[in-house]
């Protein structure tokens, strides 16, 4: 038996905006330098991924990325400063949760209690 930490970010509403889906489609944009081709690794559509970004903007009210269209000298997507802080905030809070929550199931499930 083990305990399990999942972080979710939600609105005023509710509404779930951030979490570990997008904080890996982040990373995919991250290393692959396009939302469209970071979406594919995933096995994501296009139009989900851009829907994803999106919402968290909005919710956040600054960009996460940059994006330019494509042409001949093609398009991309990147990481805004805003974005790549953003995004370590998240991990780091997402790894104090998860240390913080294996302490505790310690504290109330140890078989030494």
């Amino acid at each position: 038996m083990k305990a399990q930490t999942k972080i979710v970010l939600v609105d005023d509403n509710n509404n779930k905006f951030f979490g570990e889906g997008p904080a890996r489609l982040l990373h995919a944009i991250e290393d692959q330098g396009s939302l469209r081709i970071a979406a594919k690794s995933m096995n994501m559509a296009y139009t989900k991924a851009l829907k994803i970004l999106n919402n968290a903007e909005q919710t956040l009210g600054f960009p996460l990325t940059t994006r330019t269209t494509g042409g001949k000298d093609g398009g991309g997507s990147k990481l805004t400063s805003e974005g790549k802080e953003w995004l370590t905030r998240y991990e780091n809070y997402r790894d104090a949760c998860i240390h913080a929550n294996s302490q505790l199931y310690l504290e109330f499930f140890s078989k030494q209690q």
